[in-house]
């Protein structure tokens, strides 16, 4: 069904401005393929449920238990979303209210934890995320944020050394999970790290929760206390957040936490999105979409390295790679302006001890997810792969990032979005 033959279609024309833009947006995206890991291609219900009247509607508290009058249909939402969460996840308790992952995140640390607290979480410059205490967030500035990384040797989580700083730090909460850390994570192992210094655990599962709904990533119940996430990477939904937990003494807490501590009034527009998108997890087609966003991710990983490059960690366990440019001529940024104009959609990204800076890092950061849900398939990848190759060869030749726009302009006609 294409957008400009739905109902929204007329109220766009009355701002003509507003409406080039969007449609502009439409174009892109119709016309080129996605790459970046923290986006995704959401369905038609998703669109509608976030465009519903639901935007009219002003809540705050939870479910049934509102300050605001006329909430019969709000709460049937809310509700509909905590129970697909919990059903999906395997959990008893869910918080549907964050406006993004990042809120998510503070609401936790606000509701289960004292200012100054020591946070143990992986280093951003090994692939985790700012929210989990980089200095230039309120988490980094009123915390105690310690930082592990990874190891030189395999790129991946050690837990040893995790555990010995948290012997040393006593921290009062452990964080896994990152922006762009391509590997399954070891959830037994560094709940047992947690037990041991009497820390909770908290698994950020934002890029890999459509993985661990289908079975593709272990999960990290039952083992970690709080588990964290976004809807809109690989559970293709609407932008936000949701907290999800078994232990009932931790509810009032958490609920706190994200209201009225770190948010006022529900976005209901967003929750129905939430819901739209749980439900489409719950059915079997998801499984077979997270099936092929692993294939698909291994087959553009392979044919990345058939073609000379290094990828962070030697591969995949996820939709994500992360690819050293180091040995190729060329940075982060340079490569993903070109590719850009190449009609293919990458961000620039620090690799585990990387001696460039964030602005101009050695890596590129690539996910199979949107292209998954395109239709795209392992066939679809490698041709990807072959053509991210040609541009980052040649990131200054007009015409290498004219052919390669081309071919990628025919490749998604082939494969349509709304």
């Amino acid at each position: 069904m294409a957008l400009e033959q739905t109902a929204f279609d007329t109220p766009l024309d009355a701002d003509p401005e507003l409406a080039a833009a969007i449609r502009g947006e439409l174009k892109r995206q119709r016309e080129g393929i996605e790459l970046i890991a923290s986006e995704n291609i959401v369905s038609p219900l998703v669109l509608a449920a976030q465009g519903s009247a639901m935007t009219n509607k002003t809540v705050e508290g939870l479910p049934y238990h509102r300050y605001y009058g006329g909430a019969e249909y709000a709460d049937a939402v809310e509700q509909m979303a905590v129970d697909r969460a919990c059903r999906l996840f395997g959990c008893r308790f869910a918080n549907v209210q964050p406006h993004s992952g990042s809120n998510a995140n503070a609401g936790v640390f606000l509701g289960l934890l004292a200012l100054g607290d020591t946070i143990l979480a992986m280093d951003t410059a090994a692939g985790g995320h700012i929210s989990h205490g980089h200095p230039a967030t309120l988490t980094g500035r009123d915390y105690n944020i310690v930082r592990y990384g990874v190891s030189r040797e395999t790129e991946r989580i050690d837990i040893e050394a995790v555990a010995a700083l948290a012997r040393a730090s006593q921290p009062k909460l452990i964080i896994a999970g990152g922006s762009a850390y391509p590997r399954s994570i070891d959830f037994p192992a560094l709940a047992a790290v947690a037990r041991e210094v009497g820390a909770l655990f908290m698994v950020d599962m934002a890029h890999f929760a459509g993985l661990v709904a289908t079975g593709q990533h272990p999960s990290p119940f039952p083992h970690a206390d709080i588990v964290t996430t976004t809807t809109y990477k690989s559970l293709r939904g609407a932008r936000g957040g949701i907290v999800m937990w078994n232990d009932p003494a931790l509810t009032d807490r958490i609920n706190l936490g994200i209201f009225p501590g770190v948010q006022g009034s529900v976005l209901l527009h967003a929750v129905a999105g939430k819901a739209a998108c749980l439900g489409e997890a719950l059915k079997p087609e998801f499984r077979a979409y997270n099936e092929a966003v692993v294939a698909n991710a291994r087959a553009l990983a392979e044919t990345l390295a058939a073609a000379g490059y290094r990828l962070v960690s030697g591969g995949t366990d996820t939709g994500m790679i992360l690819v050293d440019l180091s040995a190729r001529g060329t940075t982060g940024d340079i490569a993903a302006k070109a590719l850009e104009k190449a009609g293919l959609a990458v961000n620039k990204n620090l690799i585990p001890f990387d001696t460039r800076p964030p602005e101009a890092p050695s890596g590129l950061r690539l996910s199979s997810n949107a292209g998954t849900t395109r239709g795209f398939r392992e066939e679809e990848f490698r041709r990807i792969g072959a053509m991210i190759d040609r541009v980052v060869s040649a990131p200054s030749d007009a015409a290498v990032l004219a052919a390669v726009k081309a071919e990628v302009a025919a490749l998604c006609a082939d494969f349509p979005i709304y």
